[in-house]
Order: C-alpha cells, then structure tokens, then sequence
C-alpha cells in the first residue's frame, strides 16, 4: 500500500491556544472527513505554524481528535517576508490505495490564497463541522500547561 502525502493549510484567529487548537481541529477534521482517513492508517503527520503562533502546539489537535497512536510533530515555517501570517499547515503521510489524484487537499480560510487550485472543496457547514468535532473531542487531551 502507497504512503500518500495529504496537505491542508488554515488561519488562526489570534495567537492563542484556543484559537490555534480550533483551527487546527477545523482543519484536521475537513482533511479526515474529505479523504475518509482513520488513524490507523496515518504514518504520521506534521503540523507548522509560522512564527507569530507560538502559544500552543498545534498537533494537540490531533490528540483532542484521538490520534494517540500517530507520531506527531510541530515546527516553524521559515519567516518569509510578505508571506501569510497566522498560517497553520498540515501534511499527513496516509497509508491509502487511493491514487495521488483522488487526494482531496484542503485550503481554507485566508490560506485558500496560498493554493487556488487547491481550494476547490465542497461547501463547508462550519456548524455540523464543529458538532462532529465535539463527538470525537478526547477531553483528555488537554492544553500545554506552562
């Protein structure tokens, strides 16, 4: 079975943990439902975040929507002048038979501009989006202390 690269890209609302954790849940929640991942077929993933989001590891969201087992890592992308502030990015390495072609990737929000071509998903309704979130929320899962 091919390994398969799923990209997504999403803004975040103000550098906080909540606004971070929202976003990336939004996010990762559009990419698993559009492509019908289920984590026991993800390898791993690798989420970033451009420098002015700091106040909380964006793979939390991953944990929230009970990735347990994923091995998970965060970074920086590099501070680009001009480039997209607030950016939160995604890339899941997916165990799948699906051929690259039939990858859903998904860009929204204010980084729809980095990939027009992209962008094109079907009508997101953010309120059904967030129910489905609340019956997958693992509340163990919980913010960084620091």
């Amino acid at each position: 079975m091919p390994c398969r690269g799923v990209r997504g890209a999403t803004t975040a609302d103000a550098n906080t943990n909540e606004a971070i954790l929202k976003a990336t849940r939004e996010l990762l929640a559009l990419m698993i439902r559009l492509n019908g991942i289920l984590p026991e077929d993800v390898a791993s993933a690798i989420f970033s975040t451009t420098p002015d989001l700091d106040a909380e590891f964006p793979a939390l969201a991953a944990r929230q929507l009970n990735w347990m087992h994923v091995a998970l890592m965060c970074n920086h992308e590099l501070d680009v002048p001009g480039s997209l502030q607030k950016c939160i990015r995604i890339l899941i390495h997916w165990n799948t038979d699906k051929s690259a072609d039939e990858i859903q990737h998904v860009y929204v929000k204010n980084a729809a501009n980095l990939r027009p071509d992209l962008s094109e998903i079907p009508p997101v309704d953010w309120q059904e989006l967030e129910n489905w979130i609340s019956q997958h929320i693992n509340k163990d899962a919980r913010p960084t202390r620091r």
